[in-house]
């Protein structure tokens, strides 16, 4: 019989579990398992009370892995999180941090309302975050957390969360079920916490070979089309740095191993639609991305999400063409033009007929302001 492959494994004794067990939360455990075989961080946009934290925990289960999560508040100390002086050592003049059960020693790592974040622990999550490594004094430890979740209810203001925000390289909307689907939830709830205690098929230990395995993937074939879609993606007001174009790289590299291929190819850029700084660039930030995908033929091969994005939010959209209205004139107009393209072509999926033709013709509106030369 032959042996799974480690993508294969982790597909069927990780992700798939996940999605058995949470009902409508699918985008978000695919999103959660190529950050994990990336090694990069996740943070999560939504209200208390969607499975955030339970999305962790039982990924720590099915991982045998120990998870950390903790509830920052404006006044959460450095003790809380990383953990408190050993008194044994400090007697001895020593100053080392007993981390037992505290972050340092986490594979997974998930921090509700992280945007609470305060100075005294600011410094030592970016480095975290950024370097997983912890250092405090003349102390430092390499973290073998393996993923950080952040999640919050709202996104930074402040320019010092801000640079807390940019160290989540993916981010996404945990939401509520939709309302034809709460009774699967309670279902799938009920299931969970009654279910008998099972032993984790896949290790830690496996997982971190699966992210050593992202640095042998072949990015070449999709080199000039992802250097396209960056600069377009600049071009239309996302603030996208070098830094996380990088790191993007091995986000582009997990989906191509976890769909069994050592090669990258187009569709695995799909990732890219989770990459906004504000919820009113979700709509067309989706657009030109699912515009840089409809360039190849889809393939059996191709990351499933790369063909499965959600139809467009009308009012979403509508909130996007105003936004867009009364950025006409500060805006230069081939910017307004690229995402009026974009918007165009989340329109025509409107699956309402009033809302996308009312959408029409606000679009057309906008189209009508710019110079004769540009509306084409």
């Amino acid at each position: 019989m032959e042996t799974e492959s480690l993508p294969v494994r982790f597909q069927n004794h990780l992700l798939q579990p996940l999605k058995s067990a949470f009902v409508a939360k699918d985008e978000i455990i695919d999103l959660m398992g190529i950050a994990l075989a990336a090694g990069e961080n996740l943070f999560l946009l939504g209200p208390p009370g969607t499975a955030k934290s339970a999305l962790v925990h039982e990924m720590g289960r099915l991982l045998a892995g120990r998870t950390f999560d903790y509830l920052l508040t404006r006044f959460t100390e450095p003790n809380e999180i990383f953990g408190p002086f050993d008194i044994r050592r400090l007697r001895e003049g020593d100053l080392v941090t007993n981390t037992e059960g505290m972050l340092p020693e986490a594979d997974l790592v998930f921090l509700d309302e992280l945007l609470n974040a305060n100075s005294a622990i600011l410094n030592s999550l970016l480095l975290a975050l950024n370097e997983r490594v912890f250092r405090r004094g003349r102390e430092t430890r390499t973290l073998p957390a393996l993923l950080f979740v952040g999640a919050s209810n709202h996104l930074p203001e402040e320019e010092a969360l801000r640079a807390l925000f940019d160290r989540f390289l993916l981010r996404a909307h945990c939401t509520n079920a939709p309302e034809e689907r709460l009774e699967a939830v309670l279902d799938a709830g009920w299931r969970l916490e009654n279910r008998e205690p099972r032993p984790a098929e896949l290790t830690a230990g496996e997982v971190r070979e699966l992210q050593r395995q992202t640095r042998s993937v072949d990015l070449s074939p999709v080199k000039r089309p992802y250097l396209e879609l960056i600069q377009r993606l600049r071009a239309a007001g996302l603030a996208l740095s070098d830094r996380r174009t990088v790191k993007l790289q091995r986000v582009i590299a997990a989906s191509a191993l976890l769909c069994g291929r050592r090669e990258a190819r187009t569709s695995d850029l799909w990732a890219l639609r989770h990459i906004w700084d504000t919820e009113e660039q979700q709509e067309w930030l989706a657009a030109i991305v699912d515009e840089s995908l409809r360039k190849t033929e889809p393939d059996a091969a191709d990351h499933p999400r790369s063909r499965s994005g959600a139809p467009p939010d009308p009012e979403m959209l509508a909130s996007e063409l105003e936004k867009l209205t009364a950025e006409t004139q500060s805006l230069p107009s081939e910017v307004v033009r690229d995402r009026l393209v974009a918007l165009g072509a989340r329109i025509e999926w409107v699956g309402e007929e009033v809302s996308r033709e009312e959408l029409r013709q606000r679009l057309t509106a906008l189209w009508d302001r710019l110079p004769v030369e540009e509306a084409v």
